[in-house]
Formats: C-alpha cells, structure tokens, sequence
C-alpha cells in the first residue's frame, strides 16, 4: 500500500490556501499518495493530522515571525503570517513526537528549526562574513546555482552523498541550531544548507528546493525516494 504524506499547507494567497504543484507531483512520483493539510485551528485537528499520515512534507513559503524565536523584526524581514507559523511549528512538534518520516524544505527547514528551539537570521545580510547570492535570477528553478558539502556521518550523505550542486531561492539562514539537531550540510559561504535530527529515523531539512530539480537531478529523486520508502516501511532505509 502506498504511504500517505501530509503535504502541510504552503500559505495563502487572498482567502485561499495553497500548495505549490511541484510537491505534489514530487510524492506522487516517488509512490506516495499526497494530502494536503490545510491550516485549522485545533489542537486535536493537530494530532489527527499526525495519526493519519505515515509521513510529512513541510513546504517553503514566506517568513516566520521573528516574535517566535524570541526576537523583534529587523531590517529585511519579509512577509509573515503568524497564524499560518503557529500551525506549522505546533504540527511540527507534534509530528516529532511520532518517530514518522519529516522532510522538510526551505521555509519548511526552518520551521523545523524554530520548533526545535532554535533560530533565524531575518535575512542572509545579519549573517557574519561573506556570503553568497542564494536568491538565484534563473530562467527556471530547476537550474543549480551553488554547491554543498554534506557532511560525514549524516543521514544526508546516505542519500545524496558528499557533494551536490543545488538551486538557492531563500534570503534568511539559520543562526543558533535547536536541541539534538545537526548541521548536515553547508554552503561554502558556510552558510547551513541541511538539518537532520540523527534519534530519528527520517527527519530532514534542506535550504534548497529538491521538488523543483526533481526531473532534473538523481539526487533530488533519490532523497524523494529515501522519503517516501521509509514512510512506507516506517522506519530507517539504508542506501548504498
């Protein structure tokens, strides 16, 4: 039987919630059946979310309110919705507590961050040194625009291995890192590009958007993959 992944809700636009299509497409592709889980306001909605599901998908999106990892806004913080961030944060917490498959991207990594108690640079500018461009002007967002280290040891390098040229569409970095997380991959601008909670058997977060090299790139269809056996099998997939 294929695993239903709960494909959290991305934001809104005017009086609509949406998912962008790309990944939707990404689990239908790597034999997962797609749900999307809209934002309500119920923390027993929460926990039924997380009994129906057999994995998780957290999208990118817009910014989080800075008030939520205990700071105030600075210059080049962007569009936020805290409504839409309460959701997301408590979801993800909830879903932890499951041992469930997590995948998390861009604003999604972030998310994970902040629900693990850490924090964000409101934008890659606050960022000490220097840094590259990672708000990529290609003609299509399937197009690399950097590479990463992925670090030794991790889950990560399991399934991309050590280096990956990757697409880059975000302006804020993370800063402190939240509890029993680790750094798994990084910019050369050692800026952090991935996450993973190493207790859990599939808790990942990437700063790029694999969805969108999905077609592209074996990597990103191997991370996919990895994503959606180990929802099936409810446990660790080992890779080769």
């Amino acid at each position: 039987m294929k695993p239903k992944i709960g494909v959290v809700v991305c934001g809104f636009i005017e009086n609509k919630q949406f998912v962008t299509n790309a990944y939707i497409q990404s689990i239908r592709y790597s034999g997962g059946i797609p749900l999307i889980l809209p934002l309500i306001r119920s923390d027993q909605v929460l926990k039924e979310y997380a009994a129906l599901c057999d994995g998780f998908l957290f999208c990118g999106g817009n910014d989080i309110t800075p008030l939520l990892f205990g700071q105030e806004p600075k210059k080049g913080n962007g569009q936020t919705n805290i409504s839409l961030d309460l959701f997301q944060i408590r979801l993800m917490k909830e879903v932890l507590k499951t041992n469930k498959p997590v995948f998390s991207i861009c604003r999604g990594m972030q998310v994970f961050n902040v629900a693990c108690g850490g924090t964000i640079f409101q934008d890659i500018s606050l960022q000490p040194g220097t840094h590259l461009d990672h708000m990529q002007q290609s003609d299509t967002r399937s197009e690399v625009s950097h590479k990463i280290h992925v670090r030794p040891g991790t889950q990560l390098k399991k399934y991309v291995g050590s280096l990956v040229y990757v697409n880059s569409y975000h302006h804020q970095t993370l800063d402190r890192i939240g509890k029993n997380l680790t750094v798994s991959a990084v910019a050369t601008d050692q800026t952090v590009e991935a996450i993973e909670l190493p207790s859990h058997p599939f808790a990942i977060g990437v700063q790029w958007h694999p969805e969108c090299m999905y077609r592209t790139s074996s990597d990103m269809r191997e991370l996919f993959g990895s994503f959606i056996l180990c929802a099936t099998h409810g446990g660790a997939v080992s890779a080769e």
